[in-house]
């Protein structure tokens, strides 16, 4: 049996289509991708949560297509109409897809939305949910290490084997495309742990790392205001009062708020720190190279929850890259299968580590084991290809055969 489980109409397109026979009122569908199902009425709030949309012709011809609406339900990816479809015998479910579908006589008919591209390279992956069932299949039962587990143990330590392998090994870095603002404060994702990059993108579309602030300036995660001994004073409830941090206005209008426009220049903003009235006299003396940057800076505000920039950033385009723990949805959350088998091993450890009275040979076997999948599933997500290193050495003047 194929592990495919759409066709190609399904896959690109989106779209699954039935015939009606005048009798029939359910439907199943089979995409990868699992109906969601708010309200069949358009003047129903509910109604945006559906994920796709479902038209009606009597012929199939380009332009009859009808959007059926208000007498329909859908429960486990079975459409059931009220009354059957008699007099509309093709009938198609259209995913929601960025260009709206092929069925929709109007804009308002169309399904605009992106479930089809999220769809697309999904068989790569498998779903934490998956991994859970196949464990307790593969791993648990009678003659088996593990003899039994409760379904939520696996649950438990699936999730956190999702959470360790996020942060080193899956490839789990999202990426947002922004603009900074005029207040040069940006707020971070809801799913965020932890940045990897952030770029500003020139009118080529090229990208310009931006450099951590580093040792120029903090976000103060604390602003009690002083008396005059220096003692931090309190309001009516006994809390310290805040005030404004003076660290972070004076960064905000330094010298590159006067030097909005980004240059291809290293030394740019020398003569601000050594006081030289010009840029460019060739004394690089002493240059440190984590300063050397004309690309601006950026820090993160954790008492805001907010990335903020240096002035010449503003109304700039950047890239933020940033990592996840790989459960901001639920347990849908896909695993990459080149991960399953370290996935497996890592539970299957976690359950004996966890449990009393267990022969240490056995958990320290599981915890080699463990550590031997982590690391070839590294090396196969680290998508090293021979080529590109290839073309890496010849820019080294070692040139290879291969």
């Amino acid at each position: 049996m194929s592990l495919l489980t759409e066709n190609n109409r399904q896959y690109y397109e989106g779209a699954q289509g039935f015939r009606g026979d005048g009798d029939t009122k359910t439907f199943t569908t089979t995409f990868n991708t699992d109906l969601v199902f708010g309200s069949a009425l358009p003047a129903d709030i509910n109604y945006q949560k559906n994920n796709f949309k479902i038209y009606t012709s009597a012929t199939g011809i380009p332009g009859t297509w009808t959007e059926v609406v208000g007498n329909y339900s859908v429960a486990r990816n079975v459409i059931t109409f009220d009354a059957s479809p008699a007099n509309n015998l093709f009938i198609v479910v259209q995913l929601k897809k960025l260009d709206g579908g092929n069925y929709g006589n109007n804009i308002s008919d169309k399904a605009y939305g992106n479930v089809v591209e999220e769809n697309y390279g999904s068989y790569a992956y498998t779903k934490l949910g998956d991994i859970v069932n196949n464990f307790l299949i593969a791993y648990v039962g009678s003659g088996k290490l593990i003899q039994d587990v409760k379904r939520t143990d696996v649950i438990f330590h699936a999730k956190r084997a999702m959470q360790e392998f996020s942060y080193d090994t899956l490839k789990s870095v999202n990426s947002q495309e922004l603009t900074v603002p005029h207040n040069l404060s940006i707020i971070l994702p809801q799913d965020y742990v932890n940045y990897v990059n952030i770029y500003w993108v020139d009118n080529q579309g090229v990208k310009h790392i931006i450099m951590p602030s580093n040792n120029l300036t903090s976000d103060p995660y604390s602003l009690p205001l002083q008396d005059g001994q220096g003692v931090p004073t309190q309001d009516n409830f006994e809390n310290n009062i805040e005030g404004t941090s003076i660290v972070e206005d004076r960064w905000k209008h330094n010298f590159f708020k006067n030097n909005k426009d980004l240059v291809d220049n290293t030394i740019a903003g020398w003569e601000y720190y050594y006081g030289w009235p010009e840029v460019g006299y060739g004394q690089m003396y002493g240059l440190d190279p984590q300063y050397a940057n004309a690309n601006g800076y950026f820090t993160i505000n954790d008492r805001e929850g907010k990335i903020s920039f240096s002035a010449n950033l503003v109304e700039k385009i950047i890239v933020f890259e940033y990592i996840s723990d790989g459960l901001s949805t639920d347990i849908e959350t896909r695993v990459p299968k080149l991960a399953e088998e370290a996935m497996y091993a890592y539970i299957s450890h976690a359950v004996i580590a966890s449990r009393i009275n267990q022969p240490e040979y056995i958990v320290q076997r599981l915890k080699r084991e463990a550590s031997t999948k982590l690391r070839n599933t590294k090396l196969r997500l680290s998508n090293i290809k021979l080529n590109e290193i290839v073309q890496v050495m010849r820019g080294k003047s070692k040139w290879l055969k291969h």
